[in-house]
């Protein structure tokens, strides 16, 4: 085995992470800077937690897990080149974002700006099998789940979102 060819896989990896660090860095500029056309809804209205429970279970504990946990190894790209579903409890990293991103990523999926251009994933996009009112009932459920401290961290997320609009 040349050096070269020792090295392949490894440059591989650090052209995808810095693809993916580029779409991560072009989401937040948008997010951040840009219009999202929708606003949050109350997500601790118990009404709405519980019927989103209901359309996780339907819908998202397949991949993500039923108790939010996400698939084993999340975090290590599979052998056909996607990730495993993250978690949704607080190990995962889903209340990194506000929640009009992740409303956005579940309606439309990971495309721009959510994700760089051709990204593979098994995340579908859910706006053609779910209303915008299951969309944020099920992102109220989760939510739900957190603990306060993520939470509280997931709050000031959404007053700077809201404060940079």
């Amino acid at each position: 085995m040349t050096a070269v060819s020792s090295r392949r896989p490894w440059l591989a990896a650090a052209i995808v992470a810095a693809v993916m660090l580029l779409g991560a860095l072009t989401a937040w500029l948008t997010v951040f800077r840009g219009p999202t056309g929708t606003g949050t809804p109350d997500l601790d209205d118990a009404r709405r937690i519980a019927a989103g429970r209901g359309v996780y279970d339907a819908h998202c504990a397949t991949c993500h897990g039923a108790n939010l946990e996400g698939q084993p190894e999340w975090k290590t790209r599979r052998p056909d080149g996607r990730m495993p579903a993250p978690p949704h409890d607080d190990s995962g990293h889903t209340w990194h974002h506000p929640p009009a991103v992740l409303f956005a990523i579940t309606k439309k999926g990971l495309v721009p700006p959510y994700a760089p251009a051709g990204y593979a994933s098994d995340m579908p996009a859910f706006g053609e099998r779910l209303s915008d009112e299951e969309i944020w009932s099920v992102l109220a459920y989760i939510r739900s789940r957190w603990s306060d401290k993520i939470r509280a961290a997931n709050a000031e997320l959404e007053r700077q979102f809201r404060a940079n609009r």
